[in-house]
């Protein structure tokens, strides 16, 4: 589907192939309102063609009561995948140099958003990742995790970074694929830092750029009931998965320290440390060491992989 803006400037799109992104969007059918608005500001981006696949995690997207725009392919998943695995089917089926994962709460605040990441993405041919400031539609503070900087005044300072909005932001295919993808059989949390992580050490660029703006709710994450449990055992997993020997001990230490600080609730407390032994009990997956050239490089970004 080919969206252009009429009477477009000189210098603009018309006229040229226009890139083609391929959006992911997943859905469990639980918030049909979100979910068309979220197609809706989607659909509306110009300068771009976009082959958008709507993946039904769960959820058969036939039971949906209102019809899908011509654009949007639906595929039904029976099983629950997950979010890092729902968004691997999702993008084995998109077409598309770039690959767009798109929260089914989440709105384009204007019909140039997708135009703009682009833009970005192709100024290098290095940039894997263009990661948009995230912000609340309702006005509330953006949540600090969104925020890909130790300093976030502003929204952050723009330029590479160590991790991304997850829910909303735009992938270069090639990257992606070479990196092997999300981390399946994480399910929920810290696949996105795993990523980063693996594209960084491959020698990619995660782009934070700030003046693009995108709106999601800004909602808890601990409102999931796996949350605590699946936060520790991640946290295990990604060490594992891909820190020199050295730094797992210190990363995972520091983290079970800050744990006990931030959470005041026992039951949660014991929650997330049953997940951390599940974590080191269980196998995280294929193990690729990052260089300590890569430690360096994070630490020179401001994430030393130890935090």
């Amino acid at each position: 589907m080919t969206m252009t803006q009429p009477g477009a400037e000189p210098g603009s799109s018309e006229g040229r192939a226009l890139p083609r992104v391929g959006v992911v969007l997943m859905t469990m059918g639980n918030r049909p309102d979100d979910l068309r608005a979220a197609l809706d500001s989607l659909i509306a981006q110009r300068d771009v063609e976009l082959d958008v696949v709507l993946l039904g995690n769960g959820w058969d997207p036939a039971e949906n009561p209102w019809p899908f725009p011509d654009v949007v392919r639906p595929l039904y998943s029976p099983e629950n995948l997950g979010i890092p695995g729902g968004r691997n089917v999702g993008a084995a089926k998109a077409r598309g140099d770039y690959l767009f994962f798109y929260d089914d709460d989440a709105t384009l605040p204007n019909d140039h958003v997708l135009a703009d990441m682009v833009r970005e993405m192709e100024r290098d041919p290095k940039n894997a990742v263009i990661g948009p400031l995230g912000q609340d539609p309702t006005g509330k503070p953006t949540p600090r995790r969104w925020i890909p900087r130790l300093r976030v005044e502003g929204g952050g300072k723009p330029g590479p970074a160590t991790w991304f909005l997850e829910g909303i932001h735009l992938s270069r295919r090639t990257a992606f694929e070479e990196v092997g993808g999300w981390p399946g059989a994480f399910f929920y949390g810290h696949e996105g830092i795993d990523l980063a992580w693996r594209l960084i050490d491959a020698g990619w660029v995660i782009q934070y750029v700030p003046s693009i703006t995108v709106q999601h709710p800004a909602t808890s994450p601990a409102r999931h009931a796996v949350y605590y449990r699946m936060n520790a055992r991640n946290r295990v997993w990604v060490a594992k998965r891909n820190l020199p020997a050295p730094l797992v001990p210190l990363y995972l230490g520091n983290w079970a320290a800050i744990t006990v600080l931030r959470v005041k609730d026992k039951d949660a407390l014991k929650t997330w440390f049953d997940g951390f032994v599940e974590g080191v009990r269980t196998d995280a997956g294929e193990r690729r060491v990052m260089s300590w050239s890569t430690v360096a490089r994070l630490t020179r970004l401001g994430r030393p992989p130890v935090l």
